[in-house]
């Protein structure tokens, strides 16, 4: 039974069944430039719009630069891994098909199921952060939605479920559908529009950036790392270096996206040399770009001040109304951010259906591809259409930790698939290898195991039972049809 269950499909397998199954195939037509813009429309969002002020005023102080060099260095090191792997595996599926070339076809299934947090639960999350934008800004131009209809239905608090009396959060449930709509229509014409909405959010960031620097007040950078601070009510204690490592735990949502990249392999023209490019050059450009405008942000404003909802629209306002002409703006690039956000999220998790069935392990349905638009629209109408009740019902806190502890669990399996594939095949070409393993494997499964183990008990409950509810279907269904097992 367990030699069953842990049998791993080679390479050579996992290549063969990425290849034209009559016809049914997905189409390459991405290039390295579309790739990086993929990378970089998954990370550039509420991280960087939303989380910023919450993690300098709670956490790290002016020190959120190094939060943000801390966290960026953990994703480093899984993004050194899913590199590898990507140039080895040009398929879709990511972290899936890697671990199915590793660990087993049961673990395989486990990351499968889990990736269903990461990017539908992601899609969902950052629906509900695009549609408080949406309202702000509509309400800049006098025009108010009523709550009922802009606010979800539910809550969660300490004690329990509760009705908040709205209906419906309706422009999360939109942009969703929208979404989704764009990538049946095609992955080349998702990809143009990611490429648009990219440019428009770097060019905010990088005019917040340019004429924020002309307000910088350098003494709100000290003391640089605050001292050490216990709350006594809680216990729970803020700034100093331990301060900087809870805001790197804090701010790892904005660097969740990344790892999307690597379910487009089959759709990559190029993908033993463009994958590894896709995944490391988004990492680095966010990385960047998060520390300059952390660094502004901060400069701007006192860190004391900034635990709001909209941090860098304070930071501008704190500038006296010389800068009142980049407000709006900041809200249209907040509002494109988080567009491409969902766009990426929604596009990965019908290409990990697409594969799992490919294997047997969903029904032959996951793995349809449509004859004129070649996407997988069977798989992208269903995770969309699940991303939209879930983003219209429920709240964006709930959602978040869902997303935060599915992806760290995707990031320690591949972490170690890599150190396991250089044991059992060595002689693999590789076109692009980790480097130092299997340190920088290691370092990367642990700073990721770390963060979630300071995660919410209830967040682990809840993983604990999506997890049982996975194992159930694969041990009903998966294990019976999976190819693999018949030896197909």
């Amino acid at each position: 039974m367990a030699n069953r269950i842990f049998a791993t499909k080679s390479i050579e397998q996992l290549m063969r069944s990425g290849s034209d199954e009559g016809g049914h195939t997905l189409k390459r037509t991405l290039t390295a430039t579309n790739l990086v813009a993929l990378g970089i429309g998954a990370i550039i969002g509420t991280g960087i719009f939303v989380l910023t002020g919450t993690a300098a005023a709670n956490h790290a102080g002016p020190a959120l630069t190094l939060s943000f060099i801390v966290s960026g260095l953990g994703c480093l090191f899984a993004g050194l891994c899913y590199a590898e792997f990507a140039s080895m595996l040009p398929i879709s599926g990511s972290a899936y098909s890697y671990s199915y070339a590793t660990l087993g076809e049961f673990l395989a299934w486990i990351i499968g199921w889990d990736l269903i947090l990461e990017y539908l639960f992601g899609a969902s999350t950052v629906a509900v952060g695009w549609s408080g934008y949406v309202v702000s800004f509509l309400e800049g131009f006098g025009i108010h939605m009523p709550k009922a209809l802009t606010s979800a239905p539910f809550v969660h608090d300490p004690t329990g479920w509760h009705s908040t009396g709205a209906i419906v959060n309706l422009p999360a449930v939109l942009i969703v559908a929208l979404m989704t709509w764009l990538l049946v229509r095609g992955i080349k014409e998702s990809a143009h529009f990611n490429n648009v909405i990219v440019l428009i959010k770097l060019a905010v960031i990088l005019l917040f950036i340019f004429f924020g620097m002309s307000y910088v007040e350098t003494q709100n950078w000290f003391p640089y790392i605050p001292e050490r601070v216990t709350d006594a009510a809680t216990g729970v204690s803020r700034f100093g270096w331990q301060g900087i490592l809870a805001g790197a735990g804090v701010i790892f949502f904005a660097y969740i996206g990344f790892d999307a990249v690597s379910t487009a392999a089959q759709e990559a023209k190029n993908p033993q040399k463009d994958m590894p490019k896709g995944i490391l050059y988004s990492l680095l450009v966010c990385t960047i770009l998060y520390v300059v405008t952390a660094a502004v942000m901060t400069g701007m404003v006192h860190y004391t001040e900034l635990n709001v909802p909209a941090p860098i629209a304070l930071a501008i306002d704190s500038a006296g109304g010389a800068l009142a002409w980049l407000a709006p703006l900041i809200k249209i690039g907040a509002i494109a951010g988080l567009s491409s956000v969902i766009l990426v999220m929604l596009m990965g998790q019908p290409r990990i259906f697409f594969s799992m069935s490919r294997d047997g392990l969903l029904p032959p349905v996951f793995s349809k591809v449509h004859p004129k638009f070649h996407t997988p629209h069977v798989t992208t109408i269903l995770t969309g259409s699940v991303a939209a009740v879930i983003a219209g019902l429920f709240p964006i806190g709930l959602l978040g930790e869902l997303v935060s502890i599915g992806t760290l669990l995707a990031f320690v399996i591949v972490c170690v698939g890599i150190i396991v594939l250089r044991k059992s095949r060595p002689e693999m070409a590789r076109p692009f290898r980790t480097p130092l393993v299997p340190l920088v494997p290691i370092i990367g499964a642990l700073i990721c195991l770390l963060q979630m183990a300071f995660l919410p008990v209830d967040t682990w409950i809840r993983l604990i039972i999506w997890m049982a509810i996975g194992i159930t279907i694969y041990f009903t269904y998966g294990q019976k049809h999976s190819k693999l097992q018949k030896g197909l």
